[in-house]
């Protein structure tokens, strides 16, 4: 039986890079370009083991009317969720899911999670734990690094943030430089300040003779970066969302290198928050490309922004609404920024996006709060795109609702836009006169939704299974080294 790693591998056959060791690297093309991707413990594969039809996703997450009808008035908590996975075994199905997640983010060539600490103790302390215990058993390479989140914990957590790290260090899954610095990298410290965190520092050094390679990543950089470079082996922010506010990535990547600092690349598909009535728009793809775009330019290290927070709707993770679509674009660009070399193109591979509804449609049924197009994003748009991936020049071709839009596309990625209308979308690829390769978008677009819906649906031609089942797949790369095999997976 074919183990879930050999599978998962095969998730993304763009692009499969070995993984790197642990390491601060310099910019410019380097093996030691790390990518990490942000975890949000609220939101795991499962949250009780349950079949998806009757599990906390379906009833209190995605119904309107669900945790006590307290998400009613803007149409339910969340628009997406992962893919449906079978319930596991009573003892083991948390960390076994975990398990899952980690190879499929290595799978895209991540290296590891910048997971979200929200609470010294309780559930999200609970699973922050398990995922970094999961990955010490895999032992794959994949790390994991802690990130306070200052927008939660309070000034007076810093004991019991202390306390929690040290327990955390028996695992050898937290991501250590090669000099043996553990990584910090904490969102939103500008809140505490940096003599905080200094301090903070100094207590985990006391107490557990740990050092620390300190990363903080800012709401608000330029206010900022002053005040904390000195404490920090480098710096992040946590970026915009849409192609309007992502300018100043490379801006920040050119300072914190004045600086003597590393810079971490926010990279980032989209953002709609419908609990918080706000979102950005990502121009389909354009956001998610222009920030890989400015990481390949300059950065030294990359967060993914996010693996997994649905409420904002900024997951990169396999999801219902957009399969594994995203982690294979994000294999094609892990690479591309390891190299520095555009990878090439090995296989011919569409990928449709769009909305289910106009940007500026009046959902039916009863939602009463609407998101708003953020203050700085780009102006709301209603197009379908499609993203090629062509080993050789093709004439695309993009049907909204039996209208084709036909552009010839050049080998390499490349992209096709036409209006967004009521209706199905298809697209294709063709070279002399025969189909290469074509993609149905299983997402109708309708002109009255039931309830808003302002995220941008992916759809892959030909995509794999989200949990690495492929029944043709006979081999995985040679340089990954391969774990056991996990429960309820591999049954091809």
């Amino acid at each position: 039986m074919r183990t879930l790693a050999l599978l998962l591998a095969l998730l993304v056959p763009l692009a499969c890079a070995a993984t790197p060791a642990p390491g601060a690297g310099a910019p410019g093309p380097s093996a030691d370009r790390l990518v990490f991707a942000h975890y949000f413990t609220p939101y795991p594969l499962s949250a009780d083991n349950e079949p998806a039809a009757q599990d906390y996703y379906t009833r209190e997450y995605l119904d309107p009317g669900g945790e006590d009808g307290r998400h009613r008035a803007y149409g339910g908590l969340l628009r997406d969720r992962p893919p449906p996975i079978p319930p596991g075994a009573p003892a083991t199905w948390e960390i076994d899911n975990y398990k899952v997640e980690i190879l499929q983010a290595q799978s895209a060539g991540i290296d590891g999670f910048t997971v979200d600490i929200l609470s010294t103790d309780g559930v999200y302390r609970d699973r922050l734990e398990l995922l970094v215990r999961a990955a010490a058993e895999l032992d794959t390479g994949f790390t994991i690094a802690l990130m306070p989140d200052g927008a939660v914990l309070d000034e007076d957590s810093s004991a019991a943030l202390v306390d929690l790290v040290g327990e955390l260090l028996r695992y050898p899954s937290l991501h250590r430089l090669d000099d043996g610095r553990l990584l910090v990298s904490p969102f939103y410290p500008e809140r505490f300040g940096a003599d905080w965190w200094a301090g903070w520092m100094a207590d985990l050094a006391d107490e557990h003779g740990v050092e620390v390679a300190f990363v903080p990543c800012f709401l608000n950089y330029r206010a900022s970066v002053e005040e904390f470079a000195p404490i920090s082996h480098a710096v992040s922010w946590w970026g915009q969302r849409s192609p309007a506010g992502s300018v100043d990535g490379t801006a920040y990547a050119a300072d914190a290198h004045e600086r003597g600092l590393l810079w971490m690349q926010p990279v980032s598909v989209q953002d709609a928050r419908p609990a918080q009535g706000v979102y950005d728009e990502a121009n389909n793809s354009e956001n998610l490309r222009l920030t890989w775009e400015q990481a390949i330019d300059g950065a030294d290290w990359v967060q993914l922004v996010t693996w997994n927070d649905y409420a904002e709707g900024t997951q990169f993770a396999p999801s219902a609404n957009s399969g594994t679509a995203l982690l294979d674009i994000t294999a094609h660009y892990t690479e591309w920024f390891r190299t520095g070399t555009p990878p090439p193109i090995t296989r011919d591979v569409l990928y449709v996006s769009h909305r289910v509804h106009p940007a500026g449609a009046v959902p039916t049924g009863g939602q009463t709060e609407l998101m708003e197009l953020r203050e700085d994003s780009s102006p709301a748009r209603d197009e379908v795109e499609v993203l090629a991936m062509l080993t050789a020049p093709a004439e695309v071709v993009v049907e909204v609702d039996g209208r084709e839009t036909t552009e010839r596309q050049p080998a390499g990625v490349s992209t096709l836009d036409a209006p967004l209308a009521p209706g199905t979308v298809r697209a294709t690829a063709m070279r002399d006169g025969a189909t290469v390769v074509s993609v149905d978008s299983p997402w109708t677009v309708v002109a009255e939704p039931v309830v808003q819906d302002l995220g941008y649906r992916y759809t892959a031609s030909d995509p794999p299974d989200p949990y690495g089942c492929d029944p043709g797949a006979t081999s995985g790369p040679a340089d990954r080294p391969v774990p056991a095999a996990l429960p309820r997976f591999g049954r091809c």
